[in-house]
């Protein structure tokens, strides 16, 4: 089966058909471009996605991604990351494999099919020529005969005329023989071109036509065949990614596999604890008989009232019942860089406004039962400006500790980033000896002093940090007195709602009453503290502290401190203001509970840090 024996004479058809081919080849491409587009149009997309979704760096997003579940979405972000990487790889070999290629050949099937189809038309019009040829020879035969019959005639009629002389007769005979050896040449001629017509009409239709028919035939096959291939390497390069997006997809199933709801409800009690204890049964008040106020050592601050008896809790911790209980806020605090101002007791006269400042805090450090009203004022003023105290003492003892913990991590990291940068300055340093021409040894000296104290600080931080997750984590010296308080329960937990001074001058329906304040420090009983003073047995050491600010011990009884300094808790604060504290043997007294911060032994009930 061949054009050039089937379709010899279909040469306009054959011509219209192989341009079709074409056509079709380079709709071809221009879909597998299209699709391209798409392919590399969806995997930005994906990634689009992905990005949109992942968790934002250093915000509260990347907390939430602790849990299994959110890993596994985060796993499965990452993983269609890949699947759109594999898409743009599908894009790609489509484009470098189908598109780049069939264009190519595109270029060159249409420089084949035109040489073709010249050397075709070359053909056709040499045969065309031929004919021409033999159709004018054979005009030219006919005409001589015609003219050698005529020219026969007129001599036959003037040789039978007796009239005509017989030169005109010799001269008609003459005219005769002429035209018919014309006649005689030219059909020699048109047999000759005649025999050459078909022999060129014989190649031209057994030789030409079928070899340029088929090389047409064989070009036409080869664009078939290539496009079935292209067609088949369309499928290839899909099917060469469906392992990897397989792969990506078996990683989503494992990573949905992986969401362990255990974990993740363990987390959360990891996140949120505070390591309090539930608050006990609240104790029945009898309002039918009348109460002697006195301090309850299990209470977590001096109750206060202008004849109103506070509810008791017996043997359970007041301070327990705060986190369910929304108290208002206190007063105003002082700067926090200045020593504690006095809080003055009821309305103040246009005097008292203009008296001094240390002057009326004076006054308010006469009277023990309203120190610590101050604390809460230094913990307002914290929250108010939004920045919490270094040692994250403003949080619940369990995630106090993993705040330390997590900066202790982060000061090392830091520590290790600038001993590996210590270490290449010193190579490069080394290198510079060797080799001076290099660069100069001394010009990294320098930075290398500035690393080397870079470090010391960020150990002498770690050292610090340390040292609270260590008091944090009961590494400190046990005590062996039970505590009688648990003052800063809730502030800890929530500083923002509840404060000692707030409850301190709180009437039972919410209002502040100066007179209760008043009233209650009047009521205190002068020999409770001066009693505190009379033990002989020196008490066991439950804890540390840290002067917040500088104190002058004028009273008997008192200690002075200096901001800064470190001392031993022998006695906590029993709601009276006054913490008991230890330099040395010889040396105890009692400072206000808010000029110092406390750190208790985690073995003793509801021991807290006081600020």
């Amino acid at each position: 089966m061949s054009w050039g024996t089937e379709l010899w004479d279909q040469f306009d058809n054959l011509e219209k058909h192989t341009q079709w081919g074409i056509d079709v080849l380079e709709k071809y491409i221009k879909f597998v471009k299209e699709r391209t587009e798409i392919e590399l149009s969806y995997a930005k997309q994906l990634r689009n996605l992905s990005k949109k979704y992942q968790p934002k760096k250093n915000s509260k997003e990347e907390e939430e991604y602790r849990y299994t579940s959110t890993r596994a979405f985060v796993a499965t972000l990452n993983e269609m990351n890949d699947y759109a990487g594999q898409h743009e790889v599908i894009s790609e070999n489509m484009t470098s494999l189908i598109t780049g290629e069939l264009s190519r050949y595109v270029q060159e099937l249409k420089q084949e099919r035109k040489s073709h189809f010249h050397d075709g038309r070359k053909a056709q019009q040499h045969i065309e020529t031929c004919w021409k040829q033999l159709e004018a020879s054979k005009r030219r035969f006919e005409r001589d005969c015609k003219e050698a019959d005529r020219a026969q005639q007129y001599f036959e009629k003037m040789d039978a005329d007796i009239n005509v002389t017989k030169a005109d007769v010799e001269k008609a005979r003459q005219q005769a023989q002429l035209r018919h050896q014309m006649a005689e040449d030219s059909k020699a001629e048109y047999s000759s071109t005649l025999q050459k017509f078909n022999s060129e009409q014989h190649d031209h239709y057994y030789t030409h036509i079928p070899n340029i028919f088929q090389k047409i035939q064989e070009m036409e096959e080869r664009r078939i065949v290539r496009i079935g291939e292209s067609m088949k390497t369309f499928a290839e390069v899909d099917r060469q990614v469906i392992p990897i997006i397989g792969k990506c997809l078996d990683e989503i199933t494992k990573a949905a596999e992986s969401v362990d709801h255990k974990n993740d409800s363990q987390l959360v009690i990891e996140a949120y604890k505070s390591g309090f204890e539930p608050p006990g049964d609240v104790d029945f008040e009898d309002f039918t008989q009348p109460m002697k106020r006195t301090i309850s050592e299990s209470s977590l601050s001096n109750s206060r009232g202008d004849g109103r008896s506070e509810p008791k809790f017996g043997g359970k911790s007041k301070g327990k019942l705060w986190p369910f209980i929304k108290k208002n806020k206190p007063p105003p605090p002082p700067p926090a860089s200045a020593s504690p101002s006095a809080v003055p007791n009821g309305p103040q006269s246009p005097k008292q406004q203009k008296e001094p400042l240390s002057h009326r805090f004076n006054e308010f450090m006469t009277s023990k039962p309203k120190i610590h009203c101050f604390r809460s004022l230094k913990r307002g003023l914290s929250l108010k400006l939004g920045a919490g105290p270094e040692d994250f003492s403003n949080l619940p003892p369990e995630q106090r500790r993993k705040k330390l913990q997590q900066k202790v991590d982060e000061l090392n990291r830091d520590i290790q980033k600038e001993m590996d940068q210590r270490d290449a300055l010193t190579k490069m340093k080394d290198v510079y000896i060797k080799n001076p021409q290099m660069g100069d040894a001394a010009s990294v000296d320098q930075r290398l002093a500035e690393l080397g104290q870079n470090i010391e600080k960020l150990r002498l931080e770690v050292q610090k940090f340390e040292g609270w997750l260590a008091e944090v984590e009961g590494r400190l010296p046990a005590r062996t007195e039970q505590p009688r308080r648990q003052s800063g329960l809730y502030e800890a937990q929530n500083p923002s709602a509840v404060n000692s001074c707030a409850q301190d001058r709180e009437s039972p329906d919410g209002s502040y009453t100066e007179e209760q304040s008043q009233e209650t420090g009047m009521k205190v009983p002068a020999t409770d503290f001066d009693d505190e003073f009379d033990d002989e047995e020196p008490l066991p050491t439950i804890g540390t502290c840290k002067a917040l600010y500088t104190f002058e011990g004028q009273n008997e009884g008192t200690i002075s401190v200096a901001e800064g300094e470190m001392l031993y808790v022998i006695e906590e604060d029993k709601g009276d203001g006054w913490t008991r504290i230890r330099r040395n043997e010889d040396e105890e007294g009692y400072v206000p509970t808010s000029y110092v911060e406390v750190y208790l032994d985690k073995n003793a009930k509801g021991a807290m840090t006081y600020i």
